[in-house]
């Protein structure tokens, strides 16, 4: 039987390209080769696509954008295509067939239903979630929204739009009437906790919403949550399976992007330092929001485990990490899952969803 043909895309335009290229080279080193072939296709910071055919190795780095074989492509909308338009020095054009789309990409135009848009319009099966839930996963306010009328705690919140820049004083008294110091400002469509910071008083959160508008249209001010950062990993369309609970001890006073990708002091323990009984706790809720969210394929969900055992949820990613270090493939191969069987699965999920007998 012929191989799957699965293109995995890497890089964009977001503010977490680097944290992409790690990604995918864990993810093509780990899809197996004997049952599929894959297409790299890499998307640089300006968003030029390329077809890539060089070294995986040369990918994490950014090396792979200097690469002389590089070939400018274009993933085509039109389904009789399924796939991409590669366009060649000459000026002729080549189509590459593909029956699956791996989109390791994170944060804009990655996680935010964008570019799963357009492989519904290609349709082409394509791993993780819709693009309606990746959509509401990215936006911390309407998961909150979402979430909260499925009653799913989260911390207390208020939004603050661009609009609200020109009048931000009184945007400010409003947040302090609702809220309390700290408060933890941030951008509402980013990941890797890039550009979140503390508010601790009414000049730092001033300048934290300054900061987070300068990634994002939208920001979301929360009530800072005392508690263990514990996550959870979750994989499937219909029948889904939710990991044990991991724990993470940040380096710095909390877990951003430095603490993530660069501090090594930061620890993680699998399963969590705490009791059965929370585990399962999150767990269930993890399930919960999945379904209350409409995921499929995967997702990880965060939590805060507070010290009155209160489980309260953080944020959902529609497209977890999958560096050497990232939770989301380590809570899973702690459950027994090899990095293999992890891509085999997820891949399998995507066909499965469109419908399309691979066997």
């Amino acid at each position: 039987m012929a191989k799957i043909r699965v293109a995995v895309i890497f890089g964009g335009k977001s503010n977490e390209h680097d944290i992409s290229l790690v990604s995918a080279t864990h993810v093509i080193k780990n899809i197996p080769k004997d049952k599929y072939s894959v297409v790299c296709i890499g998307i640089t910071k300006k968003g030029h696509w390329l077809k890539y055919i060089g070294d995986v190795e040369d990918i994490p780095g950014g090396k792979w954008e200097k690469h002389p074989d590089n070939v400018p492509c274009v993933l085509s909308p039109d389904p009789m295509d399924k796939g991409f338009i590669a366009i060649n020095d000459d000026g002729d054009v080549s189509r590459v067939k593909v029956d699956c789309v791996f989109p390791v990409l994170h944060g804009k135009n990655g996680e935010d239903g964008t570019i799963q848009g357009l492989l519904e319009m290609a349709q082409i099966p394509f791993v993780g979630c819709d693009h309606i839930s990746s959509a509401n996963c990215m936006d911390k306010e309407l998961t909150h929204i979402v979430l909260g009328s499925h009653g799913v705690k989260m911390a207390e919140y208020v939004a603050v739009t661009y609009a609200d820049l020109s009048q931000l004083d009184e945007k400010c008294t409003l947040i302090e009437e609702k809220l309390r110091y700290p408060m933890y400002v941030k951008p509402a469509n980013c990941g890797s906790s890039v550009g979140i910071s503390k508010a601790t008083d009414l000049d730092s959160l001033k300048n934290g919403i300054k900061m987070a508008f300068a990634h994002d249209r939208k920001v979301i001010v929360e009530q800072e949550v005392k508690g263990k950062e514990c996550e959870c990993a979750v994989m499937g369309n219909d029948k889904l399976t939710a990991s044990s609970a991991g724990e993470i001890e940040a380096a710095n006073e909390f877990y951003d992007y430095d603490a993530k990708y660069c501090n090594c002091g930061s620890k993680t323990y699998i399963p969590a330092r705490i009791p059965q009984d929370r585990i399962e706790e999150i767990r269930q809720t993890a399930l919960k929001a999945y379904r209350a969210m409409g995921c499929s394929g995967l997702a990880r969900v965060d939590f805060f485990l507070c010290d009155d055992s209160t489980v309260v949820l953080n944020e959902i990613n529609t497209m977890p990490g999958h560096t050497s270090i990232s939770m989301y493939p380590k809570l899973m191969e702690h459950d027994g899952m090899t990095f293999e069987q992890q891509e085999d699965r997820l891949i399998r999920l995507a066909l499965e969803r469109a419908g399309v007998d691979y066997e």
